[in-house]
């Protein structure tokens, strides 16, 4: 596989986020994993304890939960193990075991066994390769993408977009309005007003 199509791969990552229900219902299955219990299906032992790393350096918790208490990590290991084929879960175990070899590389040990310091140094490092999503407006891309973002970015937003999708950070932290909403079966209506469609 040439580099072009491991980049091309690689955003779908990105593309795999906008499967809507079913990733929904994959992530709330996920909510009701006990941390004890959890035999990750796709990651092996390692990269289960980066990614479980990788998760909590990114969204780690303060005053709101972070991302091991709404389980993104168990998430992201069911998410590779479901809606990938045998070909890019190779790829992305191979990119796991890449960002961990260059965290050991950069700084001595695996992502793991680093301070909090040079967790948050390492993933600045990744920052700054790689290109950026493109703009988008009603989910077309806009524009020319000189680079794909990269397996870094796109696990980070994976990583994002598990958190703030998860139930509780929905229910409790940001504003929550359920749709349809409240059933009113009766709504008195003046003369001039219009009836509601469905």
């Amino acid at each position: 596989m040439d580099r072009r199509e491991a980049l091309k791969n690689t955003a779908l990552l990105t593309g795999g986020i906008l499967a809507g229900p079913s990733l929904l219902g994959l992530l709330q299955s996920c909510t009701k994993a006990s941390r004890l219990d959890w035999q990750p299906l796709f990651l092996n032992e390692d990269q289960a304890l980066f990614i479980s790393a990788f998760v909590d350096t990114i969204l780690p918790a303060t005053d709101t939960p972070g991302a091991l208490d709404v389980n993104v990590d168990i998430f992201i290991d069911l998410f590779f193990e479901k809606s990938y084929d045998a070909e890019s879960q190779q790829q992305v175990r191979d990119e796991l075991d890449q960002l961990n070899a260059e965290a050991e590389q950069n700084y001595g040990a695996p992502f793991i066994d680093l301070n909090n310091d040079d967790r948050k140094q390492f993933l600045l490092d990744q920052e700054e390769e790689g290109g950026t999503f493109r703009k988008s407006v009603w989910g077309t891309a806009v524009g020319d993408q000189e680079e794909p973002p990269g397996f870094y970015k796109s696990l980070k937003s994976l990583t994002l977009w598990a958190y703030f999708s998860s139930e509780k950070v929905g229910e409790e932290i940001l504003v929550y309005d359920p749709i349809p909403g409240v059933y009113r079966g009766c709504i008195p209506l003046s003369e001039d007003e219009k009836s509601w469609s469905l």
